[in-house]
């Protein structure tokens, strides 16, 4: 049986959406500036009347941008790329009285029968979280021939030998298609392929190496010193680890840097508008998104996420979000931003990690 649920379009023979009018459109009046009465995107399925019934949805989107309408094609962009005169869809409301209909409900389960009131009608640090991860392991099997797998680490990782030898097994083993962090995680792996240290402390024993505050410092230079990453990894033979593997399995990955950056590492992108583009990239693909005790990637690249995804047989799919911290931090401020489909799930990075590896082994 497969994990992913079937997709319930709208019924556009309902009289208000039959009797719906054709989408508007209006030129952007300059580069980066939208139209007043512009429409902007959720994550959701979003649907636009050509009108005489011919509704088209569009094929991805996000949260917080805009529909380019051109003919029959319908693009979704951040309004900062919106160039003057794109005709830039216009309406504020969402039940098709615009000719925008938008469809949360697609994926929707009859609700288990309950009273009225229930406890535990969310996810906290007191549930139990088998049946989510039954659920994980089902989906990273199907999307790793059938999807498009794409990972959220932070740094911690890496500074456990058994989380970090589980995610190079995951990575060898097919089951991440692409992989976006900041520097740090890079620079602690690196650091850990070089040293077996992560910010000085050996990532097994954990006892603090003499001088070890400098191993990540000296990745950091002996990395700029070759000048770029792989070379780095080539000629230094570091051999072990998450960025090694993603290398030798020719899986991308973006780091995007931060203002707190140590070096950074040659491939940091220090644009927040340029790390954002290449994170969209993987976006657009992605049909499960693991993010990993890291909270401002997570947020950061939940917002930039559809929903759902169109494959290329026109299949809507859910993509599915996973976040795993210690706290409902991340998942609670992704659904205050609208991106409800995100699961939590509350552990530890290594506990996580390994639990994984077993499984998928």
């Amino acid at each position: 049986m497969s994990p992913i649920p079937a997709y319930t379009p709208p019924d556009f023979s309902r009289p208000d959406l039959a009797a719906a009018p054709a989408a508007r459109t209006e030129p952007a009046p300059a580069d980066g500036v939208l139209p007043r009465g512009f429409h902007a995107t959720s994550n959701h399925p979003e649907y636009l009347h050509l009108g005489d019934g011919d509704w088209l949805l569009a094929r991805e989107s996000r949260m917080d941008a805009v529909m380019i309408l051109r003919g029959r094609e319908v693009g979704v962009m951040e309004p900062r790329l919106v160039k003057r005169g794109d005709p830039v869809v216009v309406g504020r409301s969402e039940e098709g009285e615009e000719g925008i209909y938008v469809h949360p409900a697609g994926f929707s389960s009859p609700a288990a029968a309950a009273g009225k009131f229930a406890f535990r009608t969310r996810g906290t640090r007191e549930t139990p979280f088998s049946r989510s991860y039954d659920e994980l392991y089902a989906v990273l099997r199907h999307d790793r021939a059938h999807g498009h797998i794409v990972w959220v680490l932070g740094p911690a990782v890496a500074f456990d030998k058994d989380s970090r030898d589980a995610m190079q097994f995951v990575i060898e083993q097919g089951y991440c298609h692409a992989l976006l962090a900041g520097n740090a995680l890079a620079t602690h792996d690196l650091e850990a392929s070089r040293f077996r240290t992560g910010l000085g402390q050996d990532i097994y024993t954990q006892a603090l190496q003499p001088h070890g505050h400098y191993n990540h410092l000296d990745i950091i230079n002996e990395v700029r010193l070759h000048g770029s990453i792989p070379r780095a990894i080539r000629e230094l033979g570091l051999s072990d680890g998450i960025i090694p593997a993603c290398e030798r399995q020719g899986v991308p990955y973006v780091l995007a840097g931060s203002i707190r950056d140590d070096g950074p590492l040659p491939g940091v992108i220090s644009d927040a508008c340029l790390a954002q583009d290449a994170m969209r990239v993987h976006a657009r693909r992605a049909t499960t998104v693991i993010a990993l005790a890291t909270q401002l990637h997570t947020i950061a690249f939940g917002n930039m996420v559809p929903g759902y995804h169109v494959t290329a047989e026109d299949v809507v799919r859910p993509v599915f979000f996973y976040v795993v911290d210690m706290t409902e931090f991340s998942t609670d401020k992704l659904a205050n931003r609208g991106s409800l489909q995100a699961v939590a799930i509350l552990t530890n990075a290594q506990d996580f990690m390994v639990n994984l590896w077993h499984n998928l082994r």
